[in-house]
């Protein structure tokens, strides 16, 4: 699953680094806990889909570690609105199964909220934040993972914001009939397709958020062009730390992401966060496309094919993610700010969808507080921080609900 293909690398800056205790301090839960903390990448619906559990109570049992995100968690770090993740796959693309599958994980989050509706509410709209969460609810909107479910019919993008989703990521580990992906070894469009241009306008039209994130330089400079409101990147660490990982965002993206109004949400994930995790993910790409082309000769050959899953085993034994602490997230933030500005930088984890190769101090939703300390150790004032937590997300998906012409 996709989780594989999210890990990257990082060269800490020159800065004092101050690390979080586990808990963070009391200044900084409360902040935490004042603030509103908008997280935009959660894989949550991914890890259903595979493993049910009721994320509306704690999900760690008996001892056993549960998952990265589940209400008593999430409420325990102050998050507040948690885009979930409606992830599909390169090969779902393919295969033809990418739109049932993004309408089962929604209907998995819709499931959720009505078993739990003193939870958990549904969010469509920034304007209905403070309302929906009284009384300690986690509010959930929805963000596409991969624009493969819309086929090639423009009006399913109608379809999937009556459903909720709010952001689309364009592409994900290939190419599809939208854009170019950052990890194609081979460029298809060398930008957005002439359907990925009518996607970004309908977008633009309907009022959901084009995300940058995943897509190659090309595609990326094109939907920036083209889109009459601000883009996001939900979940894109720099490619200073990182040169040649494309997937990371480069400095010159996001300095036009935010001049057009946008926001780059740091991720948290070692694979973004570290350079050796990031040159094992690269070094993944090209492994797995070299593997592919290997089974189609065997297949073409009526030879039998290799495994893919001793393959898979057979890497992670070889490439285990790299010891990484809190400093790598914050040096991310602190690069970011310097670059584009306080207003233009935010938080979306990957939590769930990264393995668990996460940094030491910050490895689920409860861990918001230990970002925060990490910060106010740096020197942010308080008022910058809340920027970063959500503010300038909720401010950006306002412009581009406002831009839509809708209400």
């Amino acid at each position: 699953m996709h989780r594989a293909f999210l890990i990257a690398p990082l060269l800490f800056l020159p800065a004092i680094c101050f690390a979080a205790d586990n808990t963070g301090s009391d200044v900084a839960r409360a902040l935490a806990q004042h603030a509103v903390i908008v997280d935009t990448h959660i894989d949550a619906p991914g890890m259903l889909t595979e493993h049910w559990m009721d994320l509306g109570a704690s999900t760690d049992k008996n001892g056993a570690k549960g998952r990265e995100f589940d209400y008593a968690k999430a409420r325990a770090g102050g998050l507040d609105v948690a885009f979930m993740s409606i992830y599909t796959s390169a090969q779902q693309d393919v295969d033809g199964s990418a739109w049932q599958i993004a309408n089962t994980m929604i209907d998995s989050v819709e499931a959720l909220v009505e078993r739990h509706p003193d939870k958990f509410a549904l969010l469509r709209s920034p304007k209905d934040v403070d309302s929906l969460r009284k009384g300690d609810r986690v509010l959930l909107p929805l963000g596409m993972e991969n624009g493969a479910p819309i086929g090639d019919d423009i009006g399913n993008l109608k379809f999937f914001f009556d459903r909720g989703v709010r952001y689309i990521t364009l592409a994900h580990s290939a190419a599809n009939r939208i854009a170019d992906s950052s990890y194609g070894v081979e460029r298809k469009w060398h930008g957005l397709s002439p359907f990925g241009k009518q996607v970004v306008a309908e977008m633009n039209r309907l009022g959901i958020m084009v995300d940058v994130s995943h897509i190659s330089d090309e595609s990326a400079r094109d939907a920036i062009a083209l889109s009459r409101v601000p883009v996001i990147a939900s979940h894109s660490a720099f490619r200073h730390f990182t040169p040649d990982f494309e997937r990371n965002i480069s400095d010159e993206l996001a300095k036009a992401v935010a001049a057009k109004g946008g926001v780059v949400q740091i991720p948290f994930g070692i694979a973004f966060v570290n350079p050796k995790g990031a040159a094992d993910t690269q070094a993944h790409f090209r492994a797995i496309n070299d593997f592919n082309k290997r089974n189609a000769e065997l297949k073409a050959a009526g030879k039998p094919e290799e495994d893919r899953d001793a393959f898979e085993k057979a890497w992670s034994a070889t490439h285990p993610a790299p010891a990484t602490k809190i400093d790598a997230v914050l040096d991310q933030i602190d690069y970011g700010v310097k670059l584009i500005g306080v207003d233009h930088i935010g938080i979306g984890s990957d939590f769930d969808g990264v393995d668990g190769e996460l940094p030491d101090t910050l490895r689920t939703v409860a861990d918001y507080p230990n970002l925060v300390a990490g910060l106010q150790a740096r020197g942010y004032a308080d008022a910058d921080i809340r920027k970063i937590l959500g503010g300038n997300l909720l401010r950006v998906w306002a412009e581009i609900e406002k831009g839509s012409g809708k209400p």
